[in-house]
């Protein structure tokens, strides 16, 4: 006869499989057996039980959901077999080309698997005997970030399977459109800031150190991918996918493909239908569904050739333009942006577009009250593209850029030669704003802390009003600020305090001068050792210097002559901020003297900005594109374009390894 523990363990063990059923009809088969209150009973039954019997408490319970305690940092995690990306197709041409080379290589006939591509983040489940074990990122396919904790607390991941498989399975997160609505809307109501589209909210809220933070956002899982598991004999993608499905996974829907005219016809079909889904979807992917086949297919170092992406077009929306509304940057020129009456587009709702500048204005005949077609460029940045003229009704106003800034009052004026139009007045304070927060950047002096709207509270609060003062900040002041509280003041603290170490080439390109970025600051930190020798620099001096044209050197000795820049510089200066140049900055040798860089994919050992730095500490320069007069291009994963172009400019190509050796300990 079974003592009272004996029956709770037995109790326990029937509640935990009879939730995670109900879990299962729930969040993955989206047909509930029982009532929200039933289901609360029996896991408040559970919790009860495992309360009493703490030893009967597991890591695969339905009750450890909710989320455990938040990590410093996410450990991270090695791939045996790099997960690789794929290739894209943006045409018919595409994929008949992607077609001929699959049917070409192995020279019979191919079926494929036609599967939605989500608009999510993908992740590597791993399961032992059943049990969800780890789920980690994919990063770059080759280590990727261990997020088992926050990956427990989504609903459609079954904690154990209805077998006990050791298996690896490659999915995505998302936000189902629904779901992020309410997402957005309570995060207004309670004076948060929205997040731009699902995509980025379901990848932060799986990168959120905090589990109980990830507990509380509506995710869901996709599994679009066996990766490993114990012999089982399969034959088919499709084979495994049902299998998958079979041991309580969350699998999508897939369509099983004869040839590539069946293929096209279902690419178009949800190019135009996608809207209808209930998650998004960015395109399709293609895969050649026999895996002896794949076999043979391989793969290149970057994607395997069994498989393609097609990418849907940007997607375009009409709106009315509403108004025309008139913003100043930090160097002081006019941006005009489109207010839009809210219109969803690639799953955010935009209300807002850029118009570039006048000349895009009268070049496109854009007017006030015109119905407009959007589309967001780069999938990124919404952007009007056209008017639907036959849509006037003769109402519609011409729009003209000010002459009087909107923000001071002062003249504008159109720089000669550009479609820029500027304001006069250097002391606007749109852009004293604009020039503080690039000043404390992460690239310029690097103020961690001195966000956006901190720089805001300060400026309204009077207790800045130019670069310098952040340096003469007092504490009992900053805590009076909202959110600052003694710790995130004394971080702050902190961080202005170590910035004034940041270095020459930093302080240079900090100080907004007009066309001198990142390189060019770099330039002539190593050429003037220290801001004074800089200060009396002549344009003619200047100009004799390599990559330092004549409109850059107008712009140097014009804005060492300001008076106002002047006396922020001495008070930079009286507050200890580094003006020389340092021992790292000078230590540069000519090894990539005359080369010229270009970096394309994703660096396993080094970000591209540290490469960047190696390259140009070195004498050498980095371009975004790739020409006849590229020199090397240093190749990561998922290089594409750039590394095809390389290719048939017969350019030196290199991987990351081989430019750390070339490097060496120069």
């Amino acid at each position: 006869m079974m003592n009272e523990f004996e029956k709770a363990s037995e109790q326990v063990e029937q509640l935990r499989k009879e939730i995670e059923h109900h879990n299962h009809q729930y969040y993955v088969l989206d047909q509930p057996e029982i009532q929200d209150f039933e289901y609360d009973q029996l896991m408040q039954e559970l919790i009860t039980l495992e309360e009493k019997y703490p030893e009967l408490l597991s890591s695969d319970s339905p009750t450890q959901r909710v989320g455990g305690i938040a990590l410093e940092a996410f450990p991270k995690v090695e791939y045996n077999i790099p997960k690789l990306s794929l290739a894209n197709a943006f045409n018919d041409s595409d994929l008949r080309n992607f077609h001929h080379r699959v049917v070409s290589s192995i020279g019979e006939d191919v079926e494929y698997v036609l599967e939605y591509k989500f608009d999510g983040l993908t992740v590597v489940l791993n399961f032992e005997e059943g049990r969800f074990v780890r789920g980690a990122t994919r990063g770059d396919g080759f280590v990727g970030e261990d997020v088992t904790s926050n990956l427990r607390t989504i609903y459609s991941i079954p904690l154990r399977l209805k077998e006990k498989a050791t298996l690896e399975v490659r999915g995505e997160i998302f936000i189902s459109k629904a779901d992020f609505l309410t997402l957005n809307a309570n995060r207004e109501k309670n004076g948060e800031p929205l997040f731009a589209n699902p995509r980025n909210a379901a990848a932060g809220s799986i990168r959120q150190l905090d589990p109980k933070l990830a507990a509380i956002r509506p995710l869901d899982a996709f599994i679009f991918n066996l990766e490993n598991i114990e012999d089982k004999g399969f034959t088919s993608h499709s084979e495994t996918l049902d299998y998958l499905k079979g041991t309580g996974l969350k699998v999508s829907e897939y369509f099983l493909c004869k040839g590539i005219d069946e293929i096209i016809e279902k690419c178009h079909y949800w190019s135009d239908h996608r809207q209808d889904l209930p998650f998004e979807i960015d395109g399709l992917v293609i895969k050649v569904n026999n895996l002896a086949q794949r076999e043979k297919l391989g793969a290149t170092s970057k994607s395997p050739r069994w498989a393609i992406a097609f990418k849907f077009p940007a997607e375009e929306k009409k709106t009315k333009l509403l108004d025309v509304e008139v913003q100043v940057g930090r160097t002081g020129v006019l941006t005009p942006a489109a207010i839009l009456e809210p219109v969803s587009l690639a799953g955010t709702i935009v209300s807002r577009a850029t118009l570039h500048n006048e000349d895009y204005i009268q070049a496109r005949d854009i007017r006030i009250g015109d119905q407009v077609i959007v589309k967001k460029a780069g999938d990124i940045i919404p952007e009007v593209v056209r008017v639907v003229i036959e849509d006037r009704i003769g109402e519609e106003r011409k729009f003209t850029m000010p002459k009087h800034c909107p923000v001071c009052g002062a003249h504008t004026h159109r720089v000669e030669g550009e479609a820029a139009i500027k304001c006069t007045n250097v002391a606007c304070p749109a852009m004293v704003r604009r020039g503080i927060i690039h000043f404390v950047s992460r690239n310029a002096m690097d103020i961690e802390g001195l966000g956006p709207a901190v720089v805001t509270q300060l400026l309204e609060n009077s207790l800045i009003k130019d670069p310098s003062d952040i340096y003469y900040l007092e504490k009992n002041k900053l805590m009076q600020l909202e959110r600052m509280g003694e710790k995130s003041t004394d971080n702050l603290l902190k961080s202005i305090e170590k910035s004034k170490e940041s270095g020459l080439a930093r302080l240079i390109f900090a100080m907004g001068i007009p066309f001198v970025g990142e390189r060019g600051a770099k330039v002539l930190a190593e050429e003037y050792k220290n801001i004074d020798n800089l200060f009396r620099a002549k344009v003619e001096d200047l100009t004799q210097i390599k990559d330092i044209g004549e409109k850059m050197a107008e712009n140097i000795v014009a804005f060492f002559s300001e008076e106002e820049n002047q006396k922020i510089i001495e008070r930079l200066k009286t507050a200890g901020v580094v003006m020389e140049i340092s021992q790292a900055e000078e230590k540069r040798n000519d090894l990539f003297e005359g080369l010229n860089f270009v970096l394309t994919g994703t660096l396993l050992h080094l970000t591209r900005k540290q490469a960047g730095d190696l390259i140009e500490e070195r004498g050498g320069k980095v371009t975004s594109s790739v020409s006849k007069n590229t020199h090397y291009v240093v190749a990561g994963a998922e290089a594409g374009s750039k590394l095809q172009k390389a290719e048939k400019l017969g350019v030196n190509i290199i991987n990351e390894d081989q430019f750390i050796e070339m490097i060496g300990t120069n």
